[in-house]
């Protein structure tokens, strides 16, 4: 293959909606290729993405391949078949739903502990496909879809490039923008953590915690939840924006335009933030009166009350009552880890989650 613009990485619900969003929505000539180890998936994907674009009338044309990213060199080989210039990684060894699932001690210690005992799991295929980019030594933006607010910051600390990720900010940002409670055309800027969403898949009478921060025309808005009571997001993860929530900025990246959004983890940063592309690159995009270092800091509070933190040397550690939780069954990661031990540490944590999904 000569190359493509856009390499999407998963079969999944998520690389769907990117792909089925890509084909409504692209103005211009865009190659995408799906790429997974389901063939009879990747054959309806690329089907169904390619109707979508004749239905709409779009020209982005899209092809597959296929893929076992858990072989031995998949992510090398991958990227020497496909020659993307972008490539949104959405395989995961860890299913989103386990947000919405319940009944075994699993996914009781990722309620209680939270996502961040995903985490690992998460990075697994990233930051494969990401080391595979860095040996290949050609210009690649990565856009991580897999835990970005955390593992983006694991990325960086390996050594790796990574350009941001896709939903969670994006969620909120666009649905707060979508409220009747916002002026039709007002600027919306929103400082905003994974952790933030759940209070939003609650009844707003049921809502607390520390919110997203939220800014209508440069102006903060003082009382987020009481302001943005018309939004309900569901319990399970909310594909139909999380996943469309990126397209824009493919497309923009695609054609090397400039845009400006939220993503999540962008250049690895906790968190999520607003954005523009400029020349191909990701810049904060704050608040006026509003520094960098303050809203980073803003940002890793969460996880370094709860959560997974990576320290600038490469270290991890587990957090709050995540910490205690994995400590109580793996104590050897009280201490925490260092990311080149990622691999072994998710075959530990692998073994972990099997032993307690078959506990009630």
């Amino acid at each position: 293959m000569a190359g493509c613009d856009i390499l999407v990485s998963g079969t999944g619900g998520f690389a769907a909606r990117i792909a089925f969003d890509i084909a409504a929505t692209a103005e211009g000539p865009v190659e995408v290729v799906i790429a997974g180890r389901n063939r009879e998936r990747l054959n309806w994907l690329r089907t169904a993405a390619n109707a979508r674009a004749a239905l709409f009338g779009k020209k982005a044309r899209f092809t597959t391949h296929a893929v076992d990213l858990l072989t031995p060199n998949a992510s090398d080989d991958l990227l020497a078949a496909t020659g993307p210039r972008i490539v949104v990684q959405a395989a995961s060894i860890q299913t989103s739903q386990v947000i919405a699932q319940s009944g075994n001690a699993w996914t009781q210690l990722v309620a209680e502990g939270g996502l961040s005992a995903t985490a690992v799991f998460q990075a697994l295929l990233s930051s494969r496909v990401a080391a595979a980019i860095t040996r290949r030594g050609k210009p690649v933006t990565l856009v991580n879809c897999g835990f970005p607010d955390v593992v983006n910051g694991m990325i960086r600390a390996m050594g790796h490039e990574v350009a941001c990720g896709m939903g969670n900010v994006a969620i909120l940002s666009n649905v707060f923008a979508g409220s009747a409670a916002t002026p039709p055309g007002s600027e919306v800027k929103v400082l905003a953590h994974y952790q933030n969403l759940a209070a939003w898949r609650r009844r707003p009478e049921d809502r607390g915690g520390r919110p997203p921060r939220v800014w209508l025309d440069g102006s903060e808005v003082a009382d987020v939840y009481a302001r943005f009571a018309d939004i309900q997001l569901t319990p399970e993860p909310v594909i139909e924006i999380s996943g469309a929530s990126g397209v824009p900025m493919l497309l923009a990246m695609a054609s090397g335009r400039s845009w400006r959004g939220h993503v999540p983890g962008p250049n690895g940063l906790p968190g999520g933030y607003p954005v523009r592309l400029v020349n191909g690159a990701l810049e904060l995009d704050l608040p006026g009166g509003v520094t960098d270092a303050e809203a980073i800091a803003w940002n890793a509070a969460f996880e370094q009350e709860n959560g997974l933190v990576v320290s600038p040397e490469g270290k991890v550690a587990f957090t709050g009552i995540l910490g205690d939780r994995l400590a109580e069954h793996c104590p050897t990661l009280r201490n925490g880890f260092v990311v080149q031990e990622l691999e072994a540490v998710c075959e530990e944590l692998l073994q972990l989650r099997s032993a307690l999904m078959q506990k009630a």
